[in-house]
């Protein structure tokens, strides 16, 4: 090996998050065992690798995309291995969840080719070759813009181009902060995406009191009276409790006219007409109590709900057999949509992110950390994050860019 130099090419090399790349290494020995290692420092400096244990054909080539990882972090021909099975180097503190804060940062990753089928200590040793990647929640011409008029702690992301576009309302889970990185991964599909923290924005934290419905709407009318955004083509998509702020919205709300919901990991039972503070005093996960909301019946938009038999944090399986016959009867499920995925947990984010099946939560009504059980396994779980998202992106375009839309409210 000392003879020779190991080529390693990733292509492509600078791409967004939910973009697959190809990982070649040539130029080894036929029969060559190698470990192929990814390495991303995230923003908080804590350390992720993931790595496939590969052997080279007869030519001294291994391609990440045709070839069976004998070991390591994943097996089996897994393209995106390398991300998807991202763990905590040792030594770490339990608990850690990767997400990207920093949207206008691409997450770096160092993908390095090892002799041999190493498990630990590649900190310790020379790679043969390495590359570095980047993977973008952004792409190139989208426009990040802060929104802090209106009471709102917000961040709008613009397409590329004068628009108009279909826009989107983005309500992440209920742990709080403004989580960019959904928001401006849609705006690079071209749409015109705000994401909105409505647990911990400004005024909340000034005044200790939470939003209300008047706070959701605020934020409706300022995506609707954009210039350049659709007013009659806007959505919203909410996580876990986002998904349940998102039915309500939609149900409830005399201003909030949507043409289309997706609701990833969800329940509508709440407190009917309550609050967001009732239903966070009212909420206990995974325990389906009163006031379940027959109201899903009255909705007259297109809505999608994505989730996975193992959650192990909130009943979003039952709540969609629930809802399911409620439209049934209401004689509106023509527009509902369910994708159930086996085995995978409540975490469903964009693609080739990792899986957490538990990790540390801060409730926004507590100061004390708890560890969180999410559920899920990895790779089940990493597949239907894949599936789910480009059946999403499917359901948008459908929706938002569609000439007709015959669920939509008028």
């Amino acid at each position: 090996m000392k003879q020779c130099i190991v080529k390693l090419m990733v292509q492509p090399s600078r791409g967004l998050i939910d973009e697959k790349f190809i990982v070649l290494v040539q130029k080894v020995p036929p029969g060559f065992q190698l470990t192929v290692h990814a390495l991303h420092k995230c923003e908080d400096g804590h350390s992720w690798e993931a790595f496939g244990h590969y052997t080279s054909n007869a030519t001294g080539t291994v391609n990440v995309s045709e070839d069976p990882s004998l070991g390591g972090t994943y097996s089996g021909v897994e393209q995106m291995g390398l991300l998807w099975s991202l763990r905590p180097v040792p030594g770490r503190k339990p608990g850690l969840r990767l997400r990207k804060m920093n949207v206008q940062t691409p997450m770096e990753v160092t993908i390095s080719v090892y002799q041999g089928h190493q498990t630990e200590g590649f900190m310790d040793q020379v790679p043969l070759a390495s590359v570095v990647v980047e993977r973008w929640y952004m792409a190139p011409g989208i426009r990040r813009i802060l929104i802090t008029e209106d009471g709102l702690t917000a961040t709008l992301f613009l397409p590329p181009g004068p628009g108009p576009f279909p826009g989107l309302l983005d309500l992440w889970g209920g742990e709080g902060k403004l989580l960019e990185y959904c928001a401006a991964l849609l705006a690079s599909y071209g749409i015109a995406s705000l994401g909105l923290d409505y647990l911990t924005p400004k005024i909340t934290m000034e005044t200790g009191k939470l939003m209300d419905k008047q706070y959701f709407e605020t934020a409706y009318r300022l995506l609707e009276q954009h210039p350049q955004v659709l007013s009659s083509r806007i959505a919203m998509l909410g996580l876990s409790l986002g998904a349940s702020m998102t039915l309500k919205m939609a149900v409830y709300s005399q201003v909030i006219k949507l043409r289309c919901a997706v609701c990833i990991s969800g329940s509508h039972v709440q407190p009917i007409g309550g609050s967001l503070q009732e239903f966070l005093n009212f909420c206990i996960y995974f325990v389906l109590l009163l006031f379940v909301s027959e109201q899903v019946g009255r909705l007259k938009c297109p809505l999608l709900l994505v989730l996975g038999d193992d959650d192990q944090n909130w009943p979003a399986q039952e709540s969609a057999l629930d809802m399911k016959q409620i439209m049934e009867q209401a004689g509106n499920s023509h527009l509902l949509t369910v994708l159930s995925y086996p085995n995978a947990g409540h975490l469903i984010e964009p693609p080739y992110t990792p899986h957490f099946r538990a990790s540390s939560f801060n409730s926004v009504q507590s100061t004390e950390t708890v560890m969180t059980l999410w559920g899920g396994e990895m790779v089940a779980h990493s597949r239907a994050q894949e599936d789910a998202w480009r059946k999403m992106l499917d359901f948008l375009r459908e929706n938002l860019f569609s000439g007709s839309n015959p669920g939509a409210a008028s």
